[in-house]
């Protein structure tokens, strides 16, 4: 491994350690005991050791009262000492020599403040003095590449080894993981559960697999996202390396926002958010325990994704065709129509009976002809409109009247699926363990990964598609890389709510087209303003903090005279001075057309991922399409142009019934523009939205915009008094 320590933390001697004590191991503690036999169980050639003050023998084995007394100096200690002893003996460890060690002892952070002043003792204390931590409050690790299993929970064996590796902020998921990923046979590398994450946090852990040789796909359950800055890093370095991660983040609902929120003291980020930024990283994000699980293990038998999203699929069942057509299309998958050549050659080789149609079912005469799916499968796969091909086969659960000749069917099919002119994935009909038979088999004929069942397997093909996609466009020599924008100056105190005008002065100062904009504080002012921009004209209400004109009366539309406008002005200063605002003032624009399309522009910061853009059709289609793309800054143009045409409304834009398509490069720019300002704008900006930028072809021009800055502790204080 090229990279075993972070920032100061080695995780090698963490998770390679060449001798290990049990610090509190008794008979008393399944956790102990469970620990112990793991280690024992598996292929770790170094030595272990148990530590107890009281017996002089525990799980059968000689105990030493005290790290002082081993015959060597251990590289990790597995800690199961009550609370309170956890930190006497960490020091201890170090004052022995110790460099790693695992905390299984709960009653920390999680437990209140009493226990979070022990945990930053303990983290002040091992960074003092170089010590690596794994917890507290977890189960530890399994490194099944290099058979090494300090592990408090049971661990079934044989262990089925992989290159999967799962990091998990939950310990009571572990196992199921475990189990799951077993049944599957997914293999894996490695395993934790993080615990309090008190020194130690998942990224370190990522950044260690993106590193492991022996990992090709890296798993995460998570609840909260706690350093995005260094998650995004590590999460680029994975994608460049052709690793892929796949996430199952939750917090989707406003109640699992809460809980996980309970749990961890992390922020959770909004979730079309989280959607946003993990695609933007490269990072597969699912919705159930069972996608993550068999998601990673179809990517880490295909060692990747998949080269686009247009299958070929062969089959023995018409029922089964029906629903992989149904579920190719939930899943954005294409059942391209086979080609004549595909056609004529399928017609030689199934019956008659058949038809020949993507997806292809063989029929059931493959019970007397068992060449029929191995064949179809080779012609399918060497269509040109193929990406990949599927095949619906399964592992025989037992064993049938003929087991060699089951055995010799199998070898020749795998044979098959592996010299396919495109990459083939095996799918089974339902989601099933597969048996210790269905494995032997497996394993004599070297037969290909099964991915489990069509539901979660049309989810798991689709993931493997999209990273695929992702990854291309990273490691393409052309590859558009966004960049942090240059901060922005600008003459007024970034403070309470900028509304039309400050907000409008300052887009256009920076490239925005936005409409022209005079301010009247007088209505003769009004009247001479309009005069130059030429009837009709628009008059606004400007007030510090009034961000819906419209709802006081605030905005007086299509002025066609002077007299309008000094009505205009009276009624809406009239307005201005009920409500109560300090300084009474409006703003002149020439009335524009409303031929075009209103779109909505926002940036608004979330309080992980930061500032986020979000672009949709504005006006009335805000309420009643609810569609909007969201995008984390920074962006690219082509990120934007990518958002515009995943909006519902795309055909809108691109001119139905007869309307003027929208210039969606124009588009693009002028929101990447304004992207790019906002990114300028620092730290305390909270939001700015331009809402309508009105769009004509490729004319673009914003009509209303609004700043909100953050208050300051002064600002905040003075509010509250």
């Amino acid at each position: 491994m090229t990279n075993p320590t972070i920032e100061g933390i080695d995780l090698r001697a963490l998770f390679e350690p060449r001798s290990i004590a049990l610090i509190g191991a008794t008979d008393k503690s399944p956790w102990s005991l469970n620990t112990f036999r793991n280690i024992k169980d598996s292929e770790f050639e170094g030595n272990v050791y148990l530590v107890n003050r009281r017996s002089a023998v525990v799980h059968g084995e000689k105990t030493y009262s005290a790290l002082a007394e081993l015959p060597e100096v251990v590289d990790l200690v597995f800690v199961m000492v009550p609370t309170t002893v956890v930190l006497p003996t960490l020091r201890d460890a170090v004052d022995q020599g110790v460099r790693a060690a695992v905390i299984l002892t709960s009653g920390f952070g999680e437990t209140g403040q009493e226990g979070k002043a022990l945990e930053d003792e303990i983290v002040a204390f091992s960074r003092a003095s170089g010590l690596t931590v794994l917890g507290p409050n977890g189960n530890g690790f399994i490194n099944a590449a290099e058979g090494i299993t300090p592990y408090g929970l049971p661990i079934g064996r044989p262990l089925l080894t992989g290159s999967v590796g799962f990091v998990l902020q939950s310990g009571a998921l572990a196992s199921s993981v475990l189990q799951f990923a077993q049944t599957r046979n997914v293999g894996l590398s490695f395993l934790t559960a993080m615990g309090n994450e008190s020194m130690m946090s998942v990224t370190d852990v990522m950044e260690y697999l993106v590193d492991d040789p022996a990992t090709s796909v890296i798993a995460l359950f998570l609840e909260s996202v706690r350093d995005p800055v260094e998650f995004r890093r590590i999460a680029h370095r994975a994608l460049q390396a052709g690793k892929p991660i796949v996430a199952l983040k939750i917090g989707r609902s406003a109640l699992g926002a809460r809980a996980a929120l309970a749990h961890t003291g992390a922020l959770v980020g909004d979730n079309s958010v989280i959607d946003a930024a993990f695609e933007q990283m490269g990072v597969i994000r699912v919705r159930s325990l069972e996608d993550l699980i068999l998601t990673a293990g179809l990517m880490a038998s295909l060692g990747g994704g998949l080269p686009g999203p247009r299958m070929g699929v062969v089959t023995p069942s018409g029922g089964a065709s029906e629903i992989i057509a149904d579920r190719a299309e939930d899943e954005g998958l294409q059942l391209p129509t086979f080609s004549a050549d595909t056609t004529h050659r399928l017609h030689e080789i199934v019956p008659d009976f058949a038809t020949v149609q993507n997806p292809l079912d063989v029929t059931g005469y493959v019970v007397i002809d068992r060449t029929l799916m191995r064949r179809s499968l080779a012609v399918v796969a060497e269509d040109d409109d193929v990406d990949f091909a599927v095949l619906l086969s399964e592992l025989p659960r037992v064993p049938g009247p003929d087991p060699d000749a089951a055995l010799t069917a199998y070898g020749e099919s795998a044979k098959n699926i592996r010299t396919t002119a495109v990459p083939t994935v095996v799918l089974s009909t339902v989601l099933t363990d597969v048996t210790d038979y269905g494995r032997s088999v497996s394993n004599s004929v070297d037969f290909p990964h099964v991915l489990g069942g069509i539901e979660h397997g049309m989810t798991a093909l689709s993931n493997a598609v999209r990273w695929g996609a992702l990854h291309r466009a990273t490691v393409a020599e052309n590859a558009d890389v966004a960049v942090d924008p240059v901060p922005l100056t600008f003459d007024r105190e970034p403070t309470g709510m900028w509304t039309e005008y400050s907000a409008g002065r300052l887009l256009a100062e920076q490239g925005v087209p936005v409409v022209p904009t005079t301010l009247a504080s007088t209505a003769e002012e009004a009247v001479t303003a309009a005069a130059e921009f030429g009837y009709p004209v628009v008059l606004k209400a400007v007030a510090d903090g009034l961000g819906h004109k419209s709802d006081i009366g605030g905005v007086r539309l299509n002025l066609h005279g002077p007299d309008a406008v000094r009505d205009a002005f009276d009624s809406v200063t009239s307005a201005l001075t009920e409500l109560g605002s300090r300084g009474v003032a409006t703003v002149v624009q020439p009335q524009r057309s409303m031929d075009g399309i209103e779109m909505l522009v926002g940036v608004v910061r979330d309080p992980v991922w930061g500032l986020t853009l979000a672009v949709g059709l504005g006006g009335v289609w805000v309420e009643v399409l609810a569609d909007a793309a969201v995008k984390v800054l920074p962006v690219t143009e082509n990120d934007v142009r990518q958002a515009i045409e995943g909006l519902r409304g795309i055909t809108l834009l691109k001119g139905a019934r007869g309307t003027t398509p929208v210039d969606l490069d124009a588009l693009a720019r002028t929101v990447k523009t304004v992207a790019d300002v906002a990114a300028g704008l620092g730290d305390r900006l909270q939001a700015l939205e331009i809402n309508p930028l009105m769009v004509n072809g490729s004319h673009c021009e914003a009509l209303d915009a609004l700043i909100t800055w953050t208050a300051t502790d002064e600002e905040k204080d003075e509010e509250f008094r």
